[in-house]
């Protein structure tokens, strides 16, 4: 009980300052890892026409293209270097024979033409199968829109997500999702958008105070995040749609209000409120209507999450037995279980398929203790986990991406917080931000 207010005021402080092991077979289950990689190769597209334009938009294009087949986590992408020289435009043009042979040895290729003209960009997509020679064509995708560098990659995230889900097993792609996060690069906490591989950073709100713990809605049409004011911290409620702020009367009523979390339905938001006094789990109607308190203890409960899957279950954390420590219930504050066995858990986010959440842990929490504050996955059935990152900086505010493939998360290294990327078993790390200081991110339901 004496440690647990070092962890709000690290936490407040957090806001105002602000070579993995092999994955078990369960988690690679659990993100459609687990299945032999396909040998995928992606031919650059053959440019068509003499529009001056075209040679940019080309680049662009395949650029993109490889890079989000690259991360989509399920294929073993031939490098530039082993793929047969040539740009097939056409089945017809398509050399079968030269993909699926040595060094290439590619089970499918992609391969298409790319064309602008008049100000249009015209684009048409081929997948075929190299082993089935008679019938190889797995898919076509055809595409026509304004001309414009963010149209190439608009496109080519399409395409790619096309083959995505084509051969990923039916799951969508995450090539046109948005990451949302915290920026102070501006000089003070607004928030920030990007797409998911950290292209087109672009500032959301310009409020001139502190933001902080953005959440987009499920339809991608308002963030909700906490502001502090001359009140104290408060939800608000921000419309993409409008391009403004729009009313959300109960996160403001008395006390300070912390990290907001939609239901997958879109008709809920949780929050951790201290209005009663000590902070609990509040749920309001997306309208900011019909509160009504779920926990009531006298440590703080914070930072809940929904199953996205069965939208009847919150995670949140809580620190009614010392340190914070990550716990369920029921929409209705029933059924509690504790899900961490020790150490300081913080920021759960649940798997969109319900059966897992992941969450930052350090386990050998305490003064000269040795460890640090890592990203884990804990399988929510029968309470396994497994470490992600390991002796790279701390490690908080994970979010699974909506293909449950990859997660979003930030890390803090020498004092300064930027926001990073993996796969789900913790492979892939790369740094989607530099600039400024970078913090909380939350990836786009779709």
């Amino acid at each position: 009980m004496k440690k647990f207010p070092l962890f709000l005021l690290t936490l407040v402080a957090l806001i105002l300052l602000t070579a993995p092991t092999y994955a078990q077979d369960w988690v690679h289950a659990g993100t459609n890892l687990g299945n032999a990689r396909i040998r995928l190769g992606a031919a650059d597209f053959k440019p068509v026409g003499a529009d001056p334009q075209t040679p940019a938009l080309k680049a662009t294009f395949d650029a993109t293209l490889f890079s989000d087949l690259q991360n989509a986590g399920i294929f073993d992408l031939v490098s530039k270097s082993m793929a047969p020289q040539g740009t097939p435009g056409s089945q017809q043009e398509m050399n079968l024979g030269q993909w699926s042979a040595a060094p290439a040895l590619a089970e499918m290729v992609a391969f298409g033409a790319l064309q602008s003209n008049n100000g249009r960009l015209s684009v048409t997509g081929f997948l075929d199968d190299t082993r089935n020679t008679q019938s190889p064509q797995v898919l076509t995708q055809q595409y026509n829109e304004a001309a414009s560098q963010d149209m190439a990659r608009t496109v080519a995230h399409r395409f790619a997500d096309a083959i995505i889900e084509r051969l990923g097993g039916g799951i969508n792609g995450i090539a046109e999702t948005k990451i949302y996060f915290v920026s102070n690069r501006t000089g003070t906490k607004e928030i920030w958008a990007m797409d998911y591989d950290g292209q087109n950073q672009h500032q959301v709100t310009h409020l001139g105070s502190t933001s902080i713990s953005p959440r987009i809605s499920p339809d991608n049409n308002r963030i909700a995040f906490c502001s502090l004011g001359k009140d104290g911290w408060a939800i608000r409620m921000y419309s993409l749609e409008l391009g403004r702020i729009v009313s959300f009367p109960g996160g403001s009523a008395g006390g300070n209000n912390f990290s907001p979390a939609w239901a997958a339905d879109g008709s809920k938001v949780a929050f951790s409120s201290g209005r009663t006094g000590n902070p609990e789990i509040w749920v309001a109607d997306a309208s900011g209507g019909n509160l009504r308190k779920l926990t009531s203890f006298r440590e703080p409960d914070v930072s809940p999450t929904w199953n996205p899957r069965t939208n009847a279950q919150i995670a949140w954390v809580s620190g009614r037995t010392g340190l914070p420590q990550i716990y369920i219930m029921d929409q209705d504050g029933s059924n509690i279980q504790r899900m961490t066995d020790g150490g300081y858990a913080i920021s759960p986010s649940w798997h969109p398929n319900g059966a897992m959440l992941t969450f930052s842990w350090n386990r050998k929490y305490g003064p000269g203790a040795p460890g640090g504050q890592d990203i884990y996955v804990m399988d929510i059935a029968s309470k396994r986990w497994m470490q992600l990152t390991h002796d790279s900086g701390s490690n908080d505010f994970p979010s699974w991406s909506p293909d449950g493939r990859h997660i979003v998360f930030e890390r803090t290294v020498g004092h300064k917080a930027q926001i990073w990327s993996m796969l789900a078993d913790g492979t892939q790390q790369q740094q989607l931000t530099h600039g400024g200081e970078n913090f909380m991110p939350n990836w786009s339901w779709k």
